[in-house]
């Protein structure tokens, strides 16, 4: 049988790195995270897309996350 890849480790892996990218001073997600909180004034299309780029992958791992704790188990 053909063993399946392993997607959480994947989406683990990608929102440590795309997801928190650039790294110093802060992870870029956290900013527009607080830009958004703070009522997203001036934000632009491109910060949107920035947002949702960076944010892509944090999505897919809860997503993810949720359905294995959801899964049944068999014993």
């Amino acid at each position: 049988m053909k063993e399946q890849p392993n997607y959480l480790l994947l989406a683990l892996f990608a929102s440590l790195t795309l997801g928190l990218a650039p790294f110093y001073p802060e992870p870029h997600i956290v900013g527009k995270i607080r830009w958004v909180i703070g009522g997203a004034n001036g934000m632009s299309a491109m910060d949107w897309l920035d947002l949702c780029w960076h944010g892509a992958p944090w999505v897919i791992l809860i997503v993810l996350l949720i359905r294995k704790m959801m899964k049944p188990k068999v014993l």
